[in-house]
This record gives C-alpha cells, sequence and structure tokens, in this order.
C-alpha cells in the first residue's frame, strides 16, 4: 500500500510542480509521511522517512556533543601572523576532536565515530580589551558502548 502510494506521489510530482499542489494535499501528503515508515529509491538517491517515536540508532549506540570555548591572544588583523593565529586555533579544536574520541575509547566505548566538527572563531579587538580571537568549537560522535 505504501509502496503505490509512493509511486503515485513520485508520478504525480514528476507531472504538477509544488507550487501547484493544493496546499491540503501537501500538508496532507506529510501527515501519512509522518505516521508511518516509507522509503523511496531512485538510481543514486535514497530517502528514508522514519516516523517520530521510531528508535534511529542500534541498541548500545550513543550519540555525544563535546563543546569548548577559549580565549586566544594575539594579532587579529590581516597580517601573516593573525592568520597563524586563527590556524592554530582551529588545530587546537581538531586536535581536542581527534583525542575525545581515544578517550571516550578509554572509558566508555568499543568504537567511536567522529560525525562532524564545528570551529567558530571571533574577533575581539578594542581599547579594553586584549586582542586575539574567541574560539568556539563542538563535536558530533557517535560511540558504541563496552
Amino acid at each position: 500500500m505504501i509502496g503505490i502510494w509512493v509511486d503515485r506521489f513520485n508520478r504525480l510530482t514528476s507531472k504538477v510542480s509544488c507550487e501547484r499542489l493544493p496546499t491540503f494535499g501537501l500538508a496532507g501528503a506529510g501527515l501519512l509521511l509522518s505516521s508511518t515508515v516509507v522509503t523511496a529509491q531512485a538510481p543514486g538517491q535514497r530517502i528514508v522517512i522514519e516516523q517520530a517515536g521510531s528508535p534511529s540508532r542500534q541498541e548500545g549506540q550513543v550519540r555525544l556533543q563535546s563543546s569548548i570555548n577559549f580565549f586566544i591572544a594575539g594579532p587579529s588583523g590581516e597580517s601573516e601572523e593573525a592568520q597563524r593565529l586563527r590556524d592554530r586555533a582551529r588545530r587546537l579544536v581538531y586536535e581536542m576532536a581527534a583525542h575525545e574520541c581515544d578517550l571516550l575509547r578509554d572509558v566508555l566505548a568499543k568504537e567511536c565515530r567522529m560525525e562532524s566538527v564545528n570551529v567558530n572563531i571571533g574577533r575581539q579587538f578594542g581599547r579594553e580589551q586584549q586582542e586575539g580571537y574567541n574560539v568556539n568549537g563542538s563535536m558530533n560522535l557517535q560511540i558504541t558502548l563496552k
């Protein structure tokens, strides 16, 4: 039944642009998709829509997020020295992310997989502030518990 609906939906959307679909049609499709699990596949494409209450991870797997914030003093302009300082700040966050998996394996993980690392660097300067960069880093990891 779901496969037939997905096939009909695919034929409908290939003939009619989404702008022409009535609002209630899109809302009804969204309601139907949110109440069940649907998998549609085309060459080079895979779409999986899961029910909101269904577990999306395997037993024993946990997702973790870790964040770090620090200030690194130094020139904050456009000089080579300022560029080296920004590179150093990013490198510190990347090294912390790599070490985080090592730490998790030592303490509670059989396996650790890094999903993402984000680094934001904000320039700080002014009369009454020390010149440098505020660095914010975060990492998302997925582990399998021991």
